[in-house]
């Protein structure tokens, strides 16, 4: 645990502690393995928590790996962000929207020739960021198309499940539809789109896809996959989807620190630019975090372009000041509230070793209130 600067009390920061640390134990399963919380106020860091390790159990039953093998969690400890990810691609996508290479209202078909047909053309690249184009929840890509060539396909043809603009659900399938759309504009993969339009411009030297050895060695564990004969992942992309696609898609399979994340969260309190890198209009920013759903559309929150607005189910009394953010299926979450100035990182491995052991709604909120109250600068 460290204490940063700024004037958060200790005790408060042990507050901060003890929250993580009951995730460890849990109540019947431990909710994860390791955590880190990040809390920025101002733009400057002001409390760090690691609590864990990056592996405690060899398999789903959560058979304990030898003492000799533990491995703390640490500051530089990277985490498969999961649907975090979603807000990176939505960052590219909407860079080649300032850029006049598309407009958030044109059909995608334009750009995907063999997504349209009927309905589907009137799925816009607004529908497809506000999940309200119609595309269903999720596919089984790793299960029903085993030949990886006929995945992309798989994914451009999915049926609908509802009229464009008619109702909001939740897609990360269009979601790997906008990471698709973004490769065909420029011509370049997803990953050097991140890369070159987010993470070197804001020295996220700790973020992207596919992890190279040295950073999946710090990466911490996720789930057990036996039957996907993948075994215990760590350093591999956690969802099925995007590792069916190889590992890098629209929806999951970024990996990265609380640090690079939170200096991400900064770059949207900030309105598109951090200390003198600017990557999104101060106008697209506020497009981005603006809700785009009618008032027929409500599933209980709020939804802006890729960003999940005032939602008390994880943000807490945060949801009410207009906090805006984003989760991940893996146990992360960033949350940035520019009311407060304040930018809340959580990343975990709630997964680690089974999906069905845990939900970390209780302690995503408690992280949020521990950062709600104002603190002095000075």
């Amino acid at each position: 645990m460290k204490k940063l600067a700024g004037c958060a009390m200790v005790l408060s920061v042990s507050r901060l502690t003890a929250t993580l640390v009951d995730g460890l134990v849990g109540g019947h399963r431990p909710l994860y393995s390791a955590a880190v919380a990040l809390i920025q106020r101002g733009g400057h860091p002001t409390d760090l928590v690691t609590v864990g390790h990056l592996s405690r159990y060899a398999d789903a039953d959560g058979t304990p790996v030898a003492p000799e093998a533990l491995q703390p969690a640490l500051e530089s400890t990277i985490f498969d962000l999961a649907s975090v990810t979603k807000l990176f691609t939505t960052t590219v996508l909407l860079g080649l929207v300032d850029e006049g290479r598309m407009s958030l209202d044109e059909p995608i078909a334009d750009w995907l020739p063999t997504f349209g047909g009927d309905e589907r053309r009137r799925i816009t690249l607004r529908h497809l960021l506000s999940h309200t184009s119609g595309l269903p929840a999720l596919l089984q890509l790793w299960t029903d198309w085993p030949e990886p060539a006929s995945r992309v396909q798989a994914v451009l043809r999915a049926p609908l499940v509802n009229r464009p603009g008619a109702s909001f659900e939740y897609s990360c399938v269009g979601f790997m539809v906008a990471g698709l759309l973004a490769e065909r504009i420029t011509g370049q993969p997803l990953p050097d789109l991140v890369h070159e339009r987010i993470c070197r411009p804001l020295g996220l030297t700790d973020t992207g896809f596919l992890p190279d050895p040295a950073r999946a060695a710090r990466a911490a564990a996720t789930e057990h996959q036996p039957h996907l004969g993948r075994g215990m992942l760590r350093g591999s992309v956690h969802d099925e989807n995007s590792w069916s696609l190889g590992g890098t898609a629209g929806n999951a399979g970024l990996f990265g620190t609380a640090a690079d994340v939170a200096r991400f969260g900064e770059l949207l309190r900030q309105g598109g630019a951090v200390d003198g890198v600017r990557v999104l209009r101060p106008e697209t920013v506020a497009e981005m975090t603006r809700d785009q759903l009618p008032p027929a559309i409500d599933p209980g929150f709020r939804h802006g372009l890729g960003v999940r607005i005032g939602d008390p189910h994880w943000m807490g009394t945060l949801a009410a000041d207009g906090a805006f953010g984003h989760t991940g299926f893996t146990g992360t979450s960033l949350l940035v509230d520019p009311s407060r100035d304040l930018v809340v990182v959580l990343l975990t491995n709630r997964v680690h070793p089974s999906r069905e052991w845990s939900d970390i709604a209780e302690i995503r909120r408690a992280v949020a209130e521990f950062a709600a109250p104002p603190v002095c600068r000075g």
